[in-house]
């Protein structure tokens, strides 16, 4: 294939804006929102947010400013309005292990109601259980028993005392206590020092008779004992089936207003009747009198403070499943939290302080989430795994375990979570998920992956008008004409290097609206128009272009030594891009090569020093063997051979410059100089084919600059890649400056043709022949002069070892006269 100069048409794209078939986008906003681009995506997010079945969790890929976070969002709010309200989930206390508080589900808005319900109930029971046990009736029958079991009790003292004074003793009570004292034959009590005086005999019989009236106490004090079990027995009998219909009035109606069919009725009703049975064990603490009042209200507190619900997910002002996006997720707002307080230097908790995490608020619906935010807490990042593979999430304080303050914990119940996870990452990092974790792979069945440019067509053009009226519109922004948005759709192709690819970074297409609108106010326009989309674009470059501008000048300069005009003998100008986040540029780089005879081949010097990433340590190795294919008729070759990046300071990577490379070395071999006006970009294959490159724009048009600050002669130009032709979006400069012929752009699809655009004269070889065909090349080619000094380097170093030789011997010889 010739090499081909374009012309100024095919820099750039030209779309009609009449094509677009409306004056300006006012007239679109009735018009929906699409998935611009992304009908891949759409499926996939679709299909991922229908699915019943667990473990379709979503892994959403693509590039930041996609739109993946607004479009997954409009969607997961666009599915959840067909599915139901999800239950409401508390927490209650359990009466059994009270550390252990129990999860109850709920109707959609019954936990609230019933929390009502049960706190009404409650307090109802707080007043009126006072007054059943009040009411005459009842005291009546709880005097009945206390008087039965006083005459039992005054029998039995009766018995012990008639015993006691058949043995002369006289039996009082003092302060709950039963003391007896002994009586002389008169009934006077005698005193220590009267039985001390008593002989021995009657001291041992008034000792055996005290013994036997003690072993009387004892049995009367078990009696009395089993007496008071049975008085007790009998009035909590009287209390339990006194106050028992008012509990089962009450608690029975609680649950009235809910449908049974909800699948934790059972534990509900269970629930309610610990409540009773916790009552009925505490009624003690209702009956109150002037000196127990206080006490008794504190405890009764206490014991209703049991019987609250802690509703905490709330799914009551929900009309359908909810929609939870996590923007700052941590282990306390995605999992929940434990409240806790300090008492006496203890930490303690209940029931009550337990909090729902966004994993929980988001059961029964959606919960979108970035991988970046969860990798942060390796706590976090391991309860979010294990939820994923058991489907179960119970909510803890992992600082518990490690704060030196004493604390009683609580362990609430675990519970099921039915929740989709929309998770928003990397490539990188779901391949990486992919190859090293495969157990959480399965769990994200379905890949979102966003593409990062889509196809242009006119039903492209017309959604990207609709995305920009849908922008004016929400931010009161003035509305853009036909030719506005043909700036805005140049400006997508540009960011996608490609004529028929529109870039799907949206963010920066938002941006370029608004930036542009202001330009609009700032002239004073009702409409924006295609300068205002000019003037925003230029400004935001001059914001952003300040190491671009320090390069240019360091070349204008001459800090940079860069040669754009006459010819060189093993030097040629290679372009570089510069990516610093915000902005890239393209700049030019002296690329020199050096050729003598020698052994040791071709020597890259940034890969020696250790400057050269592994992408251009290939570009080099893939040109030695294209070196050797072309002359592999003068093997073995001998030749040293040297290139280096003239001044690059900081690492050269890629292998855009590898055919640049390959030209500074045969210019070096052939000893014909080369045109410096032509810079050269692009990469190289074993068979000479030149391969695309990126960056293309910003590297012709950073050449430009520096031939512009030099002065234009109509000689520079730059030499790409073929297949690049259609990465082309140039700026208007350029063009103008092609089209005048003051800058050339030239293209090829093999080395060859490169040769004969900077040397002049033939290259060597055509179309149509092989290299392994080849034997000698043509007399007055550029191959044909690097073949003559190819084979005068290997009779030189053939020469060399034969004259070492001789003058050693020599030496020798000289030596043993």
């Amino acid at each position: 294939m010739p090499i081909t100069r374009l012309e100024p048409c095919a820099l750039g794209l030209t779309i009609d804006p009449d094509s677009l078939g409306f004056a300006d986008t006012s007239t679109l906003i009735d018009q929906p929102l699409d998935w611009i681009g992304q009908e891949r995506a759409r499926q996939a997010t679709y299909f991922g947010l229908e699915m019943e079945h667990p473990d379709y969790n979503l892994f959403v890929l693509g590039e930041t400013g996609s739109g993946r976070s607004s479009l997954l969002r409009q969607t997961m709010t666009e599915v959840a309005e067909r599915r139901p309200v999800p239950h409401d989930l508390c927490y209650v206390h359990n009466f059994d292990v009270p550390e252990r508080p129990l999860a109850l589900r709920l109707p959609a808005g019954k936990g609230y109601w019933l929390r009502q319900q049960l706190s009404q109930s409650a307090n109802r029971l707080l007043q009126e259980i006072p007054e059943y046990l009040n009411e005459d009736d009842f005291k009546a029958k709880a005097a009945h028993v206390e008087k039965h079991f006083r005459l039992e009790e005054t029998r039995y003292f009766e018995e012990l005392n008639a015993f006691a004074e058949s043995l002369h003793f006289v039996l009082r009570r003092e302060s709950g206590r039963l003391v007896f004292t002994l009586l002389d034959e008169s009934g006077k009590l005698l005193t220590e020092e009267e039985i001390l005086a008593l002989p021995k005999n009657r001291r041992a019989a008034l000792d055996q008779d005290e013994q036997m009236l003690r072993t009387e106490i004892t049995s009367y004090l078990q009696k009395i004992r089993i007496l008071e079990q049975n008085r007790d027995k009998e009035l909590a009998t009287l209390c339990r089936s006194w106050i028992e219909p008012l509990l089962d009035q009450v608690l029975n109606a609680v649950p009235e207003g809910l449908d049974q069919s909800f699948s934790d009725y059972a534990r509900l009703e269970h629930y309610l009747g610990s409540i009773k049975q916790d009552i009925i064990e505490n009624l003690d603490l209702f009956q109150l009198s002037d000196f127990t009042e206080e006490k008794n209200s504190e405890d009764l507190k206490l014991l209703f403070e049991r019987y609250r619900i802690n509703v905490v997910v709330d799914n009551r002002d929900l009309i359908s499943a909810p929609v939870v996006v996590d923007e700052n997720p941590s282990f306390k707002s995605l999992v929940g939290s434990i409240g806790y307080q300090s008492v006496e230097g203890v930490l303690v908790t209940d029931f009550t302080r337990i909090r729902a995490g966004s994993l929980l608020k988001a059961h029964g619906g959606f919960l979108m989430l970035h991988l970046d935010d969860l990798l942060i807490d390796v706590f976090l990042w391991e309860k979010f795994c294990r939820l994923l593979r058991n489907h179960t999430l119970q909510i803890e304080e992992p600082w518990a375990a490690n704060v030196s303050a004493p604390v009683v914990p609580i362990e609430p119940e675990a519970v099921k979570v039915d929740v989709r996870i929309i998770l928003i990452g990397s490539r990188e990092q779901y391949y990486a998920i992919q190859e090293e974790n495969p157990e959480l792979a399965r769990r994200f069945r379905v890949k979102v992956d966003f593409a990062a440019a889509f196809t242009a067509s006119i039903q492209a053009y017309r959604a990207v008008s609709v995305f920009i009226s849908h922008i004016c519109q929400q931010s009161c922004l003035p509305h853009f004409s036909g030719e506005a948005v043909v700036s805005v759709l140049k400006t997508a192709h540009r960011s996608a290097e490609d004529q028929k690819r529109l870039s799907a970074n949206f963010s920066h297409t938002e941006m370029l609206v608004v930036e542009s609108a202001l330009q609009c106010k700032n002239h004073g326009r009702l409409v924006v128009e295609g300068e205002d989309v000019t003037t925003a674009r230029l400004a935001r470059t001059l914001r952003h272009n300040y190491p671009d501008q320090c390069a240019q000048e360091a070349i204008a300069d001459g800090d940079v030594v860069i040669t754009v005009h006459g010819e060189k003998i093993g030097q040629i100008n290679g372009l570089s891009l510069i990516e610093m986040g915000d902005h890239s540029f393209g700049i030019p780089s002296r690329i020199t090569a050096h050729a003598f005879a020698g052994e040791d081949g071709l020597l890259n010097i940034e890969r020696e020093v250790g400057m050269s990433g592994p992408i251009h340590d290939k570009g080099v190795f893939i040109l030695q063997n294209l070196l050797s294919a072309l002359f592999h008729h003068n093997a073995p070759l001998a030749f040293n051979a040297s290139i280096v990046f003239e001044q690059e300071y900081y690492g050269v990577e890629g292998d855009s410059a590898s055919c640049a490379e390959l030209y500074a070395l045969l210019s070096a071999l052939s000893g014909l100089p080369f045109r410096q006006g032509i810079a050269i970009t692009g990469a190289i294959n074993q068979y000479g084919e030149m391969l695309p490159i990126g960056g293309i724009n910003e590297k012709i048009e950073g050449f430009f600059k520096v031939c512009v600050a030099a002065g234009l002669d109509g000689t520079q130009g730059v030499l790409i890649p073929e297949r690049n032709c259609r990465h082309l979006m140039l700026e208007d400069e350029v063009v103008k400056a092609v089209s005048e012929g003051a800058f050339h752009i030239y293209t090829i699809g093999h080395m060859r043709e490169g040769l004969e655009l900077l040397s002049g004269l033939p290259a060597g070889i055509d179309d149509d022949i092989e290299l392994q065909e080849i034997i000698n090349y043509p007399q007055g080619s550029v191959l044909g002069y690097a073949q003559k000094t190819l084979r005068a380097y290997r009779m030189a170093c053939q020469q060399t070892p034969q004259r070492t030789k001789t003058l050693h011997k020599r030496s020798g010889e000289h030596t043993e006269k």
